[in-house]
């Protein structure tokens, strides 16, 4: 197992590697008061410098008040911009005009959920462009083996940074760099994950608890052990079946996404999707 400093620094001579080879020098990337978000944001600062990193913080309807309080103490922690754009009215003027195409179907479900990460999306990619900068990733690997993410939404991007460390990777990662000093703040890393697109929303209310999940996930891709062998060491049998099912069900995404930097030796994605 690598370390933490070990990792630290392979994803920032990744991470710059990245930028020189193509051409580029600043970065654009959605802060959502999370731990994934704030991680990928310290590690760019430090390969890329402040004055070439920048934050959109776009809170919808669902976003608690310390998301946004914890997203703007990062930026100022980091001494990057970071502008505050609500998705809430872009949102209800999506759902106003295909009110008559869902018909019946109108109650909320996982449409609207993705309606919104998609809007994210669109800002994301509208400040990149006009910026020539380019958007980062913030996708863990706990979540991409388990599809935990919305194609087009919180899946674009031109590199995931983070895609190759499983999320208790995140929090170890995450206290590296603030072992000086407090960058990201105490109540990011403390909080319990959540996307925040529907009221109380918990990660944990649509994947296993990230302690158990990433020891499964390690054992399954890292280790390359059957299901067997986990059950065998005292995982319950139903939860490891639920996760093969799923991440197989799932493996179609990695088609579709940003270049990976890659960490170990098992990344997620196809080759040709993998830089180091």
């Amino acid at each position: 197992m690598m370390t933490a400093e070990t990792i630290h620094k392979k994803l920032l001579g990744s991470l710059s590697k990245f930028f020189s080879e193509n051409g580029k020098s600043t970065a654009v990337i959605g802060l959502s008061g999370g731990i994934d978000s704030s991680l990928v944001a310290a590690l760019a600062v430090e390969a890329l410098g402040s004055d070439n990193v920048s934050g959109l913080i776009m809170p919808s309807q669902h976003s608690t008040v310390h998301s946004v309080t914890d997203a703007v103490q990062l930026a100022e922690n980091l001494g990057i911009t970071a502008h505050v754009t609500p998705i809430e009215t872009i949102y209800n003027a999506f759902i106003k005009e295909l009110s008559p195409v869902f018909g019946h179907h109108k109650t909320p479900d996982v449409t609207e959920e993705n309606l919104q990460a998609r809007i994210c999306a669109v800002l994301l990619m509208a400040v990149s462009n006009k910026q020539g900068s380019l958007v980062l990733n913030t996708s863990n690997k706990s979540e991409l083996a388990m599809g935990y993410g919305t194609l087009y939404g919180d899946l674009i991007g031109a590199l995931m940074v983070i895609g190759d460390l499983y999320k208790t990777q995140v929090y170890e990662i995450a206290r590296y760099i603030n072992r000086h000093r407090e960058i990201i703040p105490k109540n990011t890393l403390a909080k319990e994950p959540s996307a925040e697109l529907h009221p109380g929303q918990k990660d944990s209310d649509s994947i296993p608890p990230y302690g158990i999940l990433d020891s499964i996930l390690h054992g399954l891709i890292e280790e390359r052990q059957p299901p067997a062998a986990l059950v065998a060491q005292g995982f319950e049998e139903a939860l490891v079946t639920h996760i093969v099912q799923q991440k197989a069900q799932v493996a179609f995404k990695g088609y579709q996404l940003p270049q990976l930097l890659v960490v170990g030796g098992h990344p997620l994605l196809p080759e040709d999707k993998c830089f180091s």
